[in-house]
């Protein structure tokens, strides 16, 4: 399965998260986890949504093995970020060192996405959706 559709269907299920959390923290009382809560939503469902879009129409990028590592990183980084930084925002810092690894992995990984678009997104590539004459 290509990059871009992998991203698009893990955003769609951050964007499950998100709501759901969003959700919970409303009917229980507690925002605690809002900063987790945007996050999740932001960096999960929006961004990774955008990469997918992006990676959907210019293939080149979407193929190469720039795009590869940014999934894997990307997807291994944001749940155990998410994992510490929910544990901080409720007082608990056993899995601090999470927030220490896992934020820096995930920058990491958005330099190979930027790597990638400067490298293999052209403006030529996106005329074919618009020049069917």
């Amino acid at each position: 399965m290509r990059v871009g559709v992998l991203f698009l269907k893990m955003a769609a299920l951050y964007f499950l998260i998100g709501v759901g959390m969003g959700l919970t923290m409303e009917i229980i009382g507690d925002q605690r986890l809002g900063g987790a809560h945007a996050h999740i939503n932001l960096v999960g469902w929006a961004s990774m949504g955008l990469f997918g879009i992006i990676y959907v129409l210019f293939p080149r990028a979407g193929e190469s093995v720039l795009a590869k590592l940014h999934f894997w990183l990307y997807n291994i980084s944001l749940p155990l970020f998410m994992l510490g930084l929910c544990f901080v925002l409720l007082g608990n810092t056993s899995l601090m060192f999470l927030l220490m690894i896992f934020p820096n992995v995930l920058v990491l990984s958005v330099l190979l996405f930027v790597i990638n678009v400067f490298t293999n997104v052209k403006a030529a590539d996106v005329s074919q959706y618009f020049n069917k004459g």
